[in-house]
Formats: C-alpha cells, sequence, structure tokens
C-alpha cells in the first residue's frame, strides 16, 4: 500500500466509528479471494461478465467506501444483526430497516431475478459479497448494550482501540499478511469440511456468530484486575482467538461460493430450520 493510500486508511478509521466497519479491508478481500478460489467455472464466467473482469476481492469493500456518503445511510443497518444473549434469533427484535441476514436474502433474490438490470444485479453483488463476510464477524451479531463491542474499549497491542475493532482488523493485520498470502495460508480445508460448511443456511452462519462470542469475550489472563479497568489485550488474546478468525474468514469464503454457485446455475439455496430454539444454551447446543 502506497503512502498516501496508508494515509487515507488511517484518517477513515479515526473519522469513522468501528461499528462502521464489518471485517477491514483485508478481511473482506480475504473471503472474497477464498470465494474466487472455489467458485465454479460457469459462475466465474457469470461473474466475470458481470463486473467487466473485476473480482469478488475487488469490490468486497465498496459498501463500507460508500459509507461516508449520506445517500446510502439507509444499508447501514444491513451490515449487522443484534442479538442479546439471552435471546436468539427466534426472539430478538429485528430492525423494520433490515439487518444483515434480511439483506442477504433480499440480495439474493435479486441475483437470481431474470428480470433485475445489469445495474442492480452489480450492486446486488457488491452488497451480498460484503455481507456474507460480515455476519461471519461475530461482533456483527453482537450484543446491543455495548454496540457490538464499540463500547468496550481495550488496549491493543498498547494502543487504544475497542473490542470491534480488534476483531475487525486488528487481530488480522497483526499477521502481517497480504490478503493473498492470508488466503493462502487458511485455504486447506477437507472436501468434507468445506461441504458441510456449504450446506447450511443463513440461519445457521447467524447462530455461528452468535454462540462464538463468549470466546470473544473472554480475555483470559489479560482481563483487567480490576472493575472499570481497560483490558490490556496483545499476544495471548491474539493466540487464543486467532483460529476462531481464520476459521470464520474461511468459511465465509467457501460457503459464499457455493451460494454463487447455486444463484448461477439456478440451483435452490439452503433451507431455512423449521424453527429456532427460544432458548439461547438450546441454541448453541450448551
Amino acid at each position: 500500500m502506497s503512502t498516501s493510500r496508508s494515509g487515507w486508511a488511517c484518517l477513515a478509521l479515526l473519522l469513522f466509528p468501528a461499528g462502521a466497519w464489518g471485517w477491514g479491508p483485508n478481511g473482506h478481500r480475504i473471503v472474497g479471494d477464498v470465494a474466487e478460489r472455489h467458485l465454479s467455472d460457469h459462475a466465474a464466467r457469470q461473474i466475470a461478465a458481470l463486473l467487466d473482469g473485476d473480482g469478488l476481492a475487488e469490490l468486497s469493500t465498496w459498501p463500507d467506501d460508500i459509507r461516508s456518503d449520506p445517500s446510502w445511510d439507509r444499508a447501514k443497518p444491513w451490515h449487522f444483526l443484534s442479538i442479546d444473549d439471552q435471546e436468539t434469533l427466534a426472539t430478538t427484535a429485528r430492525d423494520p430497516q433490515g439487518d444483515a441476514l434480511e439483506a442477504l436474502q433480499r440480495l439474493e433474490a435479486v441475483l437470481r431475478d431474470p428480470q433485475a438490470e445489469r445495474a442492480s444485479k452489480v450492486e446486488a453483488l457488491r452488497f451480498y459479497v460484503h455481507f456474507a463476510g460480515d455476519v461471519h464477524q461475530p461482533l456483527h451479531v453482537g450484543r446491543r448494550a455495548d454496540r457490538g463491542g464499540n463500547s468496550i474499549r481495550v488496549k491493543w497491542f498498547r494502543e487504544p482501540s475497542n473490542l470491534h475493532s480488534v476483531w475487525d482488523s486488528g487481530l488480522i493485520e497483526s499477521e502481517n499478511l497480504s490478503f493473498t498470502e492470508f488466503t493462502r495460508f487458511i485455504d486447506d480445508r477437507s472436501p468434507r469440511q468445506v461441504a458441510a460448511w456449504q450446506a447450511a443456511p443463513y440461519e445457521e452462519w447467524v447462530r455461528e456468530s452468535f454462540c462464538l462470542r463468549g470466546a470473544v469475550y473472554d480475555f483470559g489472563r489479560e482481563a483487567p484486575a480490576n472493575p472499570g479497568q481497560e483490558p490490556e489485550l496483545g499476544y495471548g488474546y491474539a493466540f487464543a482467538t486467532m483460529g476462531i478468525v481464520e476459521e470464520q474468514l474461511v468459511k465465509a469464503g467457501v460457503r459464499l461460493a457455493a451460494r454463487l454457485d447455486a444463484i448461477y446455475a439456478g440451483e435452490p439455496a439452503p433451507a431455512a430450520p423449521a424453527a429456532v430454539p427460544t432458548s439461547p444454551d438450546a441454541w448453541c447446543g450448551r
């Protein structure tokens, strides 16, 4: 990244709250890159034609890039889905303006619609790729009280931050890898594992993120000694949670690929569950 672009990226992080981002730019590019590695040839050709040759990694950050434009304010609720600790997807109050789950369902319908205009399909695909990544970031299925970890102030390797920002970008950037290097290192799952992940409906994507939150808030030995102190997170927290980050990124990518394959082949998507438990313990299988 050039000095100029790096400077603008840092300025953006200062100007816009961490809640304005899903995974950071590299996280979304990783999801798009993993998806491209798993796409069928047919879907890849259809997407290339729609995007005039651009790839999924390139377009994946667009929904964050436009968030400073007030004309896109309506899209802000689509990046997340709030579910408090004592709720499940069956009992939470959904945002009437939409949320990540509603957006994925709606955008898939646009991509499948043979009557939809090309511009509408391009816009839908940009959002769809991005939100497939967002919903796999556990704090995008977050608690209302702390705004998905945005209100949890922490020190990240001695620098002021918040828990949401650590998960959006801090953990990924701590590996000091390009998004293509990161993809190459994590995209090594067995065909059986990939097939199991790809068979899951959107509601399962949400459930998994919700059920991972316990690990997100577990600061281990880096927890503050006194109430009110900021956790000082670093190598210990990264070691404990990086496996989750890597699995959620690769999982999002292979699932995105499967959904796009189905869309462009005209095949049905995995069916939603007949019912979702109202108990969080039952929902998470605890």
